[in-house]
Formats: structure tokens, C-alpha cells, sequence
């Protein structure tokens, strides 16, 4: 990995150099969120306004674009037991929508992957919509139609639930990981050229996943299970598979989901399936923890990047790259906003990972992946009609 043209003394300033070349694509921030439940703002973009440094979160654009930030997908998350799924879909859909609006300065719609370099040769973001969990599908596959027209490009199947035709990674498994409408959901998402997330699904979901996909998938926020045994994470027989599948897998910040030792820690205040109840303000429902339990073992940077080299030592180079998940709460010492980025990439410098390295983990590698999802939709569509149904019209055999 090594081309001995960088040392320690200059790491920052190699990553920098790198990001100015090939800005990062972050795989997952959840910001939407955050402004949709911010008690002043309410969801409104311009009263929770982007434009000024937020010091109790992680995101705003003085930070991103300090992070050298040259696209985002923007997770229009809920809650599965959020109580009109295809409503709160569509509105989170919106907000990321407005986020763009208000700030076409600095966000440009990104719905194809060439928008990447347009963004760039603009010297802006480039904005992609993703939908976090298919509760929103309400077990049919029309949605998925209605959503891609919105602009999602990316769907993580679930959330931290399982659903009527996929398993989560965090709740008992009710499908074998994935049944007959969940296989078509697959299907539709490949026709339609949407990247497939197996980021929050269950392993076995990730390997049903993989049999019958047609086109590469993405973990876009998971870390390696072999340093942290947190169900979240992706185990080695996946990670090769993705390999296989010309797919990508994404590190992510999440502190639980990096260190072993808070790992262990964060279990006498999870469930079984190592779920922690969902909170409107995570820091607070952490330190409340901490009150109760003791400090708790930090997550660091560094330990970021030993799951980046295991990610690429087990998957490959061409098939890593990094998705962030902040969301308003804790994360690893020294990554503990947007800004953070080129630190983490001055520290593989350190690992030894030549510039060329970092620029496929940085963007080069999710290109491939979009281009590639674009162009197996773009076949599909020629070849097949739209797959129409609800969960009841599908059964195993």
C-alpha cells in the first residue's frame, strides 16, 4: 500500500491534498433527522439553519465543507413504529429535498453519479437521498416507483427492526432473512438502478441478499464483526461475498459498532440483539447511561481506522469506503463532527495507504458502484415491466 512518498509530519496535509482531488462520498448522516426533531426548529430547514456552526451536533456546512464533503447521502429516516410510515417516508424525503432548496450555493441534486463531477467542477456537495428502512414500503412495492421519481438512489431494507420480509440485524428474525417479497423488493430496487443497503440487516438477510441480487450492493454503514462483535457489523463471509458482488462496505463512526470494549460495556443497557432504545436526544440518553453504569470505554479514531484496514485486508481495496452515521450523538475521539474527515484519512496515510488508495476509498469506489447500479437498471427496465403486489400476493414455496 505504501509508495514511500509521504511521512507522519505530513499526513494532514497528504489527506488534504487527496480530498482536494477526490472529495469524500459519505455514505450516511442522518441529519434530517436531527432538524425534524430539534425542538426549534421542528423541520423547518431555514429556521434550523445550516449556514451557522451547531455545536451540540455534528453537521452543518461551515463543518462539511471544512470536511472537504463532496457528496452526502442523506438518510430520510424513521422509527419502524413511527405510526404513518408512508406519510413520514415522503416527508423526510421532502426535507432532504429542502435542504437542497435552501442551499443551492452549496447542494446540488444529485440523482446519477455523474453528478458527482459536476458538483465538483461547482465547487459544491453533491446531494443524494437515501430511505432508511422499508417500514415506508407498508408491505407493497409501488413506493419504491414513487420514491425513486422523488430522487432516492440508496435503500437501507431496515432499520433496527425487522419487517414482514426482512430480518434486522438487532431483532429476532421472522423471514430467514429475506422472503419471496422481500426477493422482489430486490428485484424492483435493481430495476430501477437504487443501490441496495444491507447496512441494519441481519447476516443471514445480507447472504439471502447477495444470492439473487443482480447488481452490486452496499453496506453504507457497517463495520468489520471480526474487531467488534456487534450484530450491526459485517462478518468475513460477507465481506468477501461483496467482494465478489463488485460491491462496497462503508465504516462507520457509531461508537458501539467500532470498540470492543464499549461493546461490552453498552450490553447491560441494550436488549438481547444489541438495541438501545430510541432517544430525541442521544447524548443525554448516553449520559444517563453513564450515571447508572460508570464511564464508559471511549471509541477512537484510530480504532476507525484499524476496522478500514481489516474492511480492506477481508474485502478488498476496491471495496471499501466510509459512511460516517452521525447523527447527533456520541462518536469516536477525534471524529467528532464533519469537519474530522481528512484526519481520518491523514491516519491510513500513517497505515501506509498510498494517495491512490485513498482516493478509491474516498470516492472512486462508490462511483463504480452507482455506475454500475445505473447501468444494470437501465438493462432491466428495457427487459422487464415494473414488479406490482403487496407482501400478500408473494409466498415462499
Amino acid at each position: 500500500m505504501a509508495d514511500g512518498s509521504v511521512t507522519a509530519d505530513n499526513a494532514l496535509a497528504v489527506a488534504r491534498d487527496v480530498l482536494k482531488r477526490a472529495p469524500l462520498i459519505d455514505g450516511h448522516n442522518d441529519l434530517p433527522w436531527v432538524i425534524r426533531v430539534d425542538r426549534a426548529a421542528r423541520g423547518d430547514v431555514i429556521a434550523y439553519d445550516l449556514t451557522r456552526v451547531h455545536e451540540r451536533a455534528d453537521t452543518d456546512i461551515p463543518r462539511l465543507r471544512e470536511g472537504m464533503v463532496g457528496a452526502q447521502f442523506w438518510a430520510a429516516f424513521q422509527p419502524t413504529s413511527a405510526p404513518h410510515p408512508a406519510r413520514t417516508a415522503l416527508e423526510q424525503i421532502d426535507l432532504i429535498r429542502r435542504i437542497e432548496e435552501a442551499h443551492p450555493d452549496v447542494f446540488l441534486p444529485a440523482r446519477q453519479a455523474a453528478d458527482y463531477a459536476r458538483a465538483k467542477s461547482l465547487g459544491k456537495i453533491a446531494s443524494f437521498i437515501a430511505v432508511e428502512g422499508g417500514v415506508g414500503l407498508e408491505n407493497s412495492l409501488s413506493p419504491l416507483r414513487i420514491w425513486r421519481a422523488a430522487g432516492v438512489r440508496l435503500m437501507t431494507l431496515c432499520h433496527n427492526e425487522s419487517l414482514d420480509w426482512v430480518d434486522s440485524a438487532t431483532d429476532a428474525p421472522r423471514n430467514g432473512g429475506l422472503n419471496a417479497f422481500g426477493r422482489a423488493v430486490v428485484g424492483e430496487l435493481n430495476r430501477l438502478g437504487v443501490v441496495i443497503d444491507l447496512a441494519h440487516t441481519s447476516h443471514e438477510a445480507m447472504r439471502r441478499v447477495l444470492d439473487v441480487t443482480e447488481a452490486p450492493v452496499a453496506l453504507s454503514h457497517s463495520n468489520a464483526y471480526s474487531l467488534c462483535d456487534h450484530p450491526r457489523n459485517a462478518p468475513d463471509d460477507v465481506l468477501k461475498r461483496v467482494k465478489a458482488n463488485g460491491g462496497l462496505v462503508m465504516a462507520t463512526f457509531v461508537p458501539g459498532f467500532v470498540s470492543q470494549p464499549l461493546r461490552d460495556w453498552l450490553r447491560r443497557s441494550r436488549d438481547p440483539h444489541g438495541k438501545a432504545p430510541l432517544a430525541a436526544d442521544p447524548k443525554a440518553q448516553f449520559a444517563e447511561i453513564e450515571a447508572k453504569q460508570g464511564p464508559a470505554p471511549k471509541a477512537s479514531l484510530e480504532q476507525v481506522a484499524d476496522h478500514i484496514v481489516r474492511l480492506v485486508e477481508t474485502a478488498g481495496l476496491d471495496h471499501v469506503g466510509v459512511g460516517s452515521d452521525y447523527f447527533g450523538g456520541a462518536s469516536p475521539v477525534g471524529l467528532e463532527d464533519v469537519s474530522r474527515f481528512p484526519h481520518l484519512f491523514a491516519e491510513l496515510v500513517r497505515r501506509g495507504f498510498s494517495e491512490r488508495d485513498l482516493e478509491k476509498m474516498s470516492s472512486r469506489n462508490m462511483l463504480r458502484v452507482l455506475r454500475r447500479v445505473e447501468t444494470v437498471g437501465k438493462s432491466l427496465r428495457q427487459s422487464r415491466p415494473p414488479a406490482i403486489g403487496r407482501l400478500e400476493d408473494y409466498r415462499d414455496p
